[in-house]
């Protein structure tokens, strides 16, 4: 049996807080937090595995999950929807819960929110992971405006989740892309229906297209590690963007990138690979 890890859950006194579980090992009262910031029409929980896995092997950390703003449990958030509003719910966050030395691993959209978290954050952010994610702007492959298409064209309510999973999957997307976006149904008095605002999801995403990062990569805050994870199949990291990360890390700057076997949902293909990246990689 698999022993329960303490674990707390908040959706904050207010909207202005993001909902977030924190999880820990037993016994111990950690002084520093990773932060993980999950992918576009995801939720903390998808990284609840690899959290847990991480404050087993790493009991000096603990992890914070995170629902980024219109996802999960963080609904009502005010406009505007932007990744740099989703950073700094995020700095709000680390205030409010008084963290002092903290690691932002993001995960696609989330990369992208946490590299702008890294640009206006003060010395107490040790590192910044960009789980196949870039610094750059313009549309990815990662498909998730295509997924957001699908879903903002399905009729609601739905009958079950079951049909909201055929209906992905017919759109061309794999079985787990489609039981994962069926997560985001809440059953309701008619039937079921999505828990978020779709209007103001595609506002957030067009914004994640729009934004430019590197000037948060080159040159990065001395002292500050920046590590892009980079599936080695279907990433949304392209081969300038890579070129461009690696002279950099030649150049003795504090920035690498690291190819992991998988694809785009290195969470979901390779948790094993991630969480072994992170047993190793984080600050002692």
């Amino acid at each position: 049996m698999t022993r329960r890890l303490p674990s707390a859950r908040s959706t904050g006194p207010g909207p202005s807080i993001l909902a977030h579980r924190r999880i820990h090992a037993p016994g111990v009262s950690p002084r520093r937090w990773v932060l993980f910031l999950h992918g576009f029409l995801g939720a903390g929980r998808n990284w609840a595995s690899l959290g847990r896995g991480l404050v087993s092997e790493r009991p000096d950390w603990g992890a914070v999950l995170v629902d980024l703003r219109l996802h999960g449990d963080s609904q009502g958030f005010a406009p505007p929807h932007t990744v740099a509003a989703a950073a700094a719910d995020v700095s709000s966050l680390v205030l409010n819960l008084n963290l002092a030395e903290t690691v932002v691993a993001g995960h696609s959209f989330g990369g992208k929110v946490a590299l702008a978290v890294a640009r206006g954050a003060n010395d107490g952010l040790r590192q910044v992971w960009v789980m196949d994610s870039t610094p750059a702007p313009g549309r990815t492959e990662a498909g998730a405006d295509r997924l957001l298409a699908l879903i903002s064209g399905l009729e609601e309510p739905f009958e079950d989740r079951a049909s909201v999973v055929h209906a992905v999957r017919a759109g061309g997307f794999g079985p787990h892309i489609a039981d994962w976006t069926a997560t985001n149904l809440a059953r309701t008095s008619d039937g079921y229906r999505w828990r978020f605002d779709l209007s103001s999801l595609d506002l957030l995403l067009e914004d994640f297209f729009r934004e430019d990062l590197w000037d948060v990569v080159d040159p990065p805050v001395p002292g500050r590690e920046i590590i892009f994870v980079r599936a080695s199949r279907g990433s949304i990291l392209d081969d300038e963007s890579a070129d461009r990360i690696e002279r950099l890390e030649n150049d003795g700057e504090c920035v690498r990138l690291v190819q992991l076997d998988g694809g785009h949902w290195l969470n979901m293909e390779n948790p094993r690979g991630v969480l072994d990246l992170l047993v190793k990689s984080l600050p002692r």
